[in-house]
Parts: structure tokens; sequence; C-alpha cells
């Protein structure tokens, strides 16, 4: 698929059918998320990679809040049908230990030197790339998080270490909604996309 194409046809797809996603399409998407770029080639990320039913079931049971001021049935209805989940975790302590090696020249590891959290931008730039490698694939996907108050549960279930924190969960699969991509009911149809020239200034804002 053209570059372009991939771009355009890029949505936030919230229910899948149940055809799986060939192995080799789930080690793309991975070795995709690494090409990403990193501060300092930090790489401090890390992907857990859920394709099993019952890792899956396990993820939804820690993820899901007991508790929301929101209905989040109809959406965990669809997210559920996901036959591949992979979670962007970061590490900060990756980031401010690679800029106290002596090539970065700074001497300490002191968190304040950074003007914003580059360990998760970047998870979240790889986290794009696997987004825009499933619309390759002719698949759908959504980027999603996993809320502060569940955050114990899901270390738990899966021992992730506390060094490490999520900056995002991509559900892969085929999509349940009309056209490659398409969503019916996302945030896209109560919402116009802002037109250019209202968020890019040239020269000065």
């Amino acid at each position: 698929m053209e570059f372009q194409d991939v771009v355009r046809r890029r949505r936030m797809v919230r229910r899948f059918t149940d055809e799986p996603v060939p192995p080799e399409t789930v080690e793309r998407l991975v070795r995709n998320a690494v090409r990403a770029p990193s501060a300092g080639f930090s790489q401090g990320w890390s992907f857990l990679v859920l394709t099993e039913p019952v890792d899956r079931e396990r993820f939804w049971t820690a993820a899901t809040p007991e508790d929301s001021e929101r209905d989040m049935s109809t959406w965990l209805a669809g997210m559920r049908t996901a036959p591949v989940l992979v979670v962007a975790l970061c590490s900060k302590d990756a980031y401010v230990g690679r800029y106290a090696e002596a090539d970065k020249g700074w001497t300490d590891r002191d968190e304040a030197r950074w003007p914003v959290p580059y360990w998760h931008v970047d998870a979240g730039m790889a986290s794009l790339l696997m987004l825009q490698t499933a619309v390759d694939e002719g698949l759908g996907a959504c980027f999603f998080g996993i809320g502060a108050g569940e955050m114990p549960a899901f270390r738990e279930a899966f021992g992730i270490p506390e060094a490490w924190v999520q900056t995002g969960v991509v559900a892969v699969g085929h999509p349940a909604e009309p056209g490659a991509g398409a969503t019916a009911k996302g945030s896209p149809t109560r919402r116009r996309r802002k037109p250019l020239e209202d968020v890019v200034h040239r020269g000065r804002w």
C-alpha cells in the first residue's frame, strides 16, 4: 500500500471479526515498532504481546474498571473481540541513565533536565508505527490506555517490573465495521478534522 494511503486510511477500529491474525503479521508489527526513533537511541521500551485467548482474558479482567463514570459496556464489548493486544511500556530509568553516560555530557540522573517525558513520546511513536503497519496489512487497530486504578492489577497479572509503565495498548484485528480501518461510532463522526490553517503556524504563532 502507498504510504499516503496508509496515513489516510488509518482510523481507530473498535470491533473485530473472529478471523485470526497470522503470526508473521504480529511479528511485523513489533519489528516495525522497534524501528521508531528514541532519544539517545535509549530504546527504553518493551512490548507485551498477547495473542492467546487466556492471556487476553487475563488482560481484560485486570484492565477493566469495576466502576466508571461513563458507560463503557459497548466499547468493551467491541474491544474484547481484538485477537491481538500489544501493550507498549517504557522505562524512565533507561532514559535518565542513558543521558548520564559520558557521550551525552550529563553527570547526573536529574529528571528535571527533561522538558517532557520522552520515554512516553518514543513509546507513542512506536505505537503509531504499529497502527500504520496494521493498515498496511489490511487490518484495523485501536490505541487505548490502561487506567491508573487498574495498573496494580495489570502489573500483578503479567509480572510487570516497577521500572516499567504503560504508554498504551494497540489492539489489532480484522475490522468488523464497514471499510478497512473505518469506525462506525468514533469521535470523527461527531467532530470534524480541524482545517490545516487552524493548526499549522508558519514562521510564528
